[in-house]
This record gives C-alpha cells, sequence and structure tokens, in this order.
C-alpha cells in the first residue's frame, strides 16, 4: 500500500501562483509514472499532468506554458507549480502514483484550490 499526502492548495486570486506537493510512503523504485488529475464540481477527473521516473512530463492542453511538474526521487515528491491561474483551474487536485512492474495505482486524498476571479 502507498500513501499520497498532497499539500499547497488554498484560495489565490486570478493571475496567481500555487505550487502543490505530494509525498509518497513509497521509495523512488517502487514507484513508475506520478501525476496530477483535477475534478471540478460537477465534472470527470482529468489529467492535468504526468512525470515519469526518467523525468519526461505531459500535461493537458488547458494548462501547457502556466503549469509545471517536477519529481525529486529523493525525496519521492512530485510537485505542481502552478502560475497564471484562472477561475476555470478551481478544482480538487489529486495526486495519483502508478507502481513499478505493476498496473496497480494509488490516489491522494486531494487537495482543493480556488481562484478567484
Amino acid at each position: 500500500q502507498v500513501q499520497l499526502v498532497e499539500s499547497g492548495g488554498g484560495l489565490v486570486q486570478a493571475g496567481g501562483s500555487l505550487r502543490l506537493s505530494c509525498v509518497a510512503s513509497a521509495t523512488f523504485f517502487s514507484l513508475n509514472v506520478m501525476g496530477w488529475y483535477r475534478q471540478a464540481p460537477g465534472k470527470q477527473r482529468e489529467l492535468v499532468a504526468t512525470v515519469t521516473r526518467s523525468g519526461s512530463t505531459n500535461y493537458a492542453d488547458s494548462v501547457k506554458g502556466r503549469f509545471t511538474i517536477s519529481r525529486d526521487n529523493a525525496k519521492n515528491t512530485v510537485y505542481l507549480q502552478m502560475n497564471s491561474l484562472n477561475p476555470e483551474d478551481t478544482a480538487v487536485y489529486y495526486c495519483k502514483a502508478d507502481l513499478y512492474g505493476s498496473t496497480r495505482a494509488f490516489w491522494g486524498q486531494g487537495t482543493q484550490v480556488t481562484v478567484s476571479s
């Protein structure tokens, strides 16, 4: 079982920035792709960004150029730097980690991000 603990959410004005963090209880060798997803009220959960063990990244079109995902394997932590936030970014943000060599995946409890206009 892998536990993921997110932090860094909050309330910010449009145009502002936030940095989300997600600490995994598993070591680097146990984890494969890690990523951030979000779910707005009344909408399905959607991918925001992912990063592989080697550092390759993937972003949703809606956040390209504004969000940056990074990973510190020594700290078992994945970050999401969010700049130029707008009200459409308001959602609960979830961290996800895939086990290496397995189809199993784990989710964090989510952290609320609210962007006011």
